[in-house]
């Protein structure tokens, strides 16, 4: 590993063959410094981040790849959409869409490693992807960034420049959820059980269940990603002491990332093993918590498309809901309110006209009730979904589409 400066950085970012892929740090740990730096000196690349935030490099030249779209790139002209689950995407770096640059966000050195703190998602297989085609690995050695543990540290001899910066991390702003994520949050947390595995986002939903929990014991955290609110179960004493908090990304507050900073509680993992279905299963009563778009009779979900367009993703949703199915005592949730107030329609409905995310689930919630899905037949599902979780004023119309298609 060689510490440069932007200055000499430049002149290796000069030095890239036409139109290479970079691969940066997403989410919320987007890597400024380098992206910027990437802007000045190379006309043309592709540039792969997960959920892109608003920021990044946009201009004629700069395409951009992404399997989950963050508000960076969603709708975009230059956006290629991959489909793929998180957990596959090492595979596609490995064999489809090999990495020319890695550019990552990382702490300060440590002995002869740096950490990938906050965001450490599918980057070590970008790393090996990279490395194995004698692409470059460069990170920005950010002063505020926390050092975290697991699959986040990486040595100094799979980097190959490092430039030294100290720009403030993107923290989560304080939000209040609404009425109808505090109902849904609370129907979903009365059925977690004490010693249950979680897995859950960012969000009113997400918020609400966590702050229903104060009173539970034994909790254990494997989950794509946390917030605050997980760090609230800690200070409340509600997680089992014994057992490892895995992530494979953060973003929440700077107090958040204040106690990730070498906290050996804390295992920051790649996505191939947070997101490995086999994995999940074999978690503690794993309860997965995950938002739709809308939900139709048949138990299928649509979580990633808008008016017929790309709006986010698979993610790690089909992951984690078939390991919580198989998991012993596991349950999956799929949340969502009963009527989308602004596109003014039901979420429920008879059949979905959209692509179809995921299908099969313990649970459908809304603010309404809980539909009791898993274990039933379809024609018992359909009926839970209309007369639990559906809105009142839509039950009579789902009731006759359920009849016309042999439900009811």
């Amino acid at each position: 590993m060689r510490v440069v400066t932007v200055e000499q950085l430049k002149s290796v970012l000069a030095t890239l063959p036409p139109n290479p892929r970079i691969v940066a740090s997403g989410n919320f740990a987007t890597p400024k410094t380098l992206l910027s730096l990437a802007d000045q000196c190379i006309p043309e690349f592709r540039l792969h981040m997960l959920n892109g935030q608003p920021g990044i490099p946009d201009r004629e030249g700069v395409t951009y790849e992404s399997a989950f779209v963050g508000a960076g790139m969603r709708r975009h002209p230059r956006l290629n959409y991959i489909p793929t689950r998180l957990s596959l995407l090492p595979v596609l770096y490995r064999d489809h869409y090999r990495p020319d640059v890695v550019m990552l966000h990382a702490s300060p050195q440590r002995f002869d490693t740096v950490s990938l703190g906050t965001e450490v998602n599918v980057l070590p297989s970008a790393i090996d992807a990279a490395r194995a085609r004698n692409g470059l690995v460069i990170a920005q050695s950010n002063a505020q960034m926390p050092y975290t543990y697991g699959d986040a540290q990486i040595y100094e001899s799979e980097i190959d420049y490092l430039v030294e910066v100290d720009e403030p991390l993107t923290v989560k702003p304080a939000t209040v959820p609404d009425d109808v994520s505090r109902e849904i949050g609370a129907r979903i947390a009365h059925l977690i059980e004490d010693d249950s595995t979680l897995q859950l986002g960012i969000g009113g939903v997400p918020d609400s269940v966590l702050a229903e929990l104060g009173h539970r014991k034994g909790l254990r955290i494997w989950t794509e990603m946390f917030s605050d609110g997980v760090y609230d179960l800690h200070k409340g004493g509600v997680l089992d002491d014994e057992i490892l908090l895995t992530a494979s990304f953060v973003f929440g507050s700077r107090e958040l990332y204040d106690w990730l900073n070498l906290n050996r509680k804390v295992r920051m993992m790649r996505t191939e093993r947070t997101n490995d279905p086999s994995q999940i299963a074999r978690q503690a009563k794993m309860t997965s918590i995950n938002a739709a778009l809308e939900v139709d009779l048949f138990d299928q979900a649509n979580a990633t498309y808008v008016r017929g367009q790309i709006y986010s993703g698979f993610g790690g949703s089909t992951d984690f809901i078939v390991g919580s199915l198989h998991s012993r005592g596991g349950h999956s949730f799929v949340a969502l309110p009963s009527w989308h107030p602004k596109a003014n329609v039901s979420t429920i409905v008879p059949r979905l006209t959209s692509n179809v995310t995921s299908f099969q689930h313990s649970y459908v919630v809304t603010e309404n009730g809980i539909a009791d899905c898993f274990g039933h037949s379809q024609n018992d599902q359909a009926r839970n979904l209309i007369e639990k979780a559906a809105h009142p004023s839509v039950r009579e119309e789902l009731r006759a589409k359920a009849a016309e298609f042999g439900l009811l």
